[in-house]
């Protein structure tokens, strides 16, 4: 198969190391290993997962829950604030899966209570400084009601609570990140023993791959819910929670113009498929790194080398002087995309294997090299 538009690329060996990396922290310190799958949403990504004995996975919405209950996956957290207006599929989902739902308030569970037909776990989604959603972890008489309205329906049964720091993608360095997952761990553990005595069986879960990449304490936690590390990208790397290597996808992209004068080339691969999202490093936007794609993946090239712009379909890339003139019309260029999440999500149905692309590359570059 010789490729003609963006594809998105997978390196496999990369991402069974992420996941191995990951699942040995778990195991070392006891907790749950519920990874998170929004980030890949791919059923041959997680397939990586069973050979470290996943069982349980977090997804982020109903349809991404049936995409997996219809694979084999049947222990589901769908780890979003719940939409009373699927309820009638997550009773169908329940009807022969373990799922979990969150609530933050009383308005939607009410409902809930009523509706609700089959036995589904329930997780309040407390808030513990990210400011996004959930219950404020210091609005207690709020808890306890979401706890009274659970009561009232015997085929719901309260879990515990989960918490997204996503507070820590925000972060300037690993100490900020560690201070903030103190203060989750923290949070989480008051919340716990405030109602463990009535509640035996009620655990406390944190899913943000930053804290879970560099963090060594969970004491207190009893699961883990990460997604991005799966694949990590260039925002993790910016705030230390990965390597560069550790980056396992990115976006081959032809070049379909090149402006030397200007150390500048095009390539058909904008923002429909890499999305917008940037860092900033010495005032300059930087919306994904180049790679030279080889047969075996993809070698890194020096700094100064970025994606400086994007619009819907274009990709504007600086390349400095001695790389601009290894690159010829026609040829794929690596992205090593910002943020694999929303990456991932746009290029979820172009998915290759770096194996699978080996052949596809060699006949592009054949007549270059």
């Amino acid at each position: 198969m010789k490729l003609k538009r963006p594809i998105l690329l997978v390196n496999k060996v990369k991402c069974k190391r992420n996941i191995a990396v990951m699942a040995n922290k778990a195991k070392e310190h006891s907790l749950i290993f519920r990874p998170h799958f929004k980030t890949h949403q791919s059923v041959e990504v997680a397939e990586l997962f069973l050979e470290h004995g996943v069982e349980a996975i977090a997804v982020s919405s109903v349809t991404m829950a049936e995409k997996f209950a219809s694979t084999g996956w049947n222990d589901i957290t769908i780890a979003f604030s719940v939409n009373v207006n699927e309820l009638e599929e997550i009773n169908h989902l329940a009807q022969s899966n373990s799922i979990n739902i969150l609530v933050e308030n009383i308005e939607a569970f009410s409902f809930i209570r009523k509706e609700i037909n089959n036995n589904i776990g329930v997780f309040i989604k407390i808030d513990a400084g990210y400011n996004r959603t959930g219950v404020d972890y210091k609005s207690i008489s709020l808890v306890d009601d979401i706890i009274s309205v659970c009561a009232e329906n015997t085929l719901l049964k309260f879990k515990g609570f989960v918490v997204h720091s996503g507070n820590t993608y925000q972060a300037k360095s690993p100490d900020e990140i560690l201070e903030i997952h103190t203060t989750t761990v923290s949070v989480l553990n008051e919340l716990k023993s405030r109602y463990i005595k009535k509640y035996p069986d009620i655990i406390v879960s944190l899913g943000d791959t930053p804290s879970c990449s560099i963090a060594n304490n969970f004491s207190g936690i009893d699961e883990i819910r990460p997604g991005n590390f799966v694949y990590y990208d260039v925002m993790q790397y910016s705030f230390g929670s990965c390597r560069l290597d550790d980056i396992a996808v990115c976006v081959a992209c032809p070049v379909v113009a090149i402006h030397a004068h200007r150390n500048k080339i095009v390539v058909y691969g904008g923002a429909v498929h890499l999305s917008k999202e940037y860092i900033e490093v010495d005032g300059d936007k930087i919306y994904g790194l180049p790679v030279k794609l080889s047969p075996n993946g993809w070698d890194i090239m020096p700094e100064g080398n970025f994606m400086k712009g994007l619009s819907q379909e274009h990709g504007i890339i600086h390349l400095q002087t001695e790389e601009i003139e290894k690159i010829m019309i026609g040829d794929f260029i690596g992205i090593l995309p910002v943020h694999s999440c929303l990456t991932a999500n746009l290029m979820k149905d172009k998915l290759l294997f770096v194996s699978e692309f080996s052949l596809s590359i060699n006949s592009v570059y054949s007549k270059n090299n």
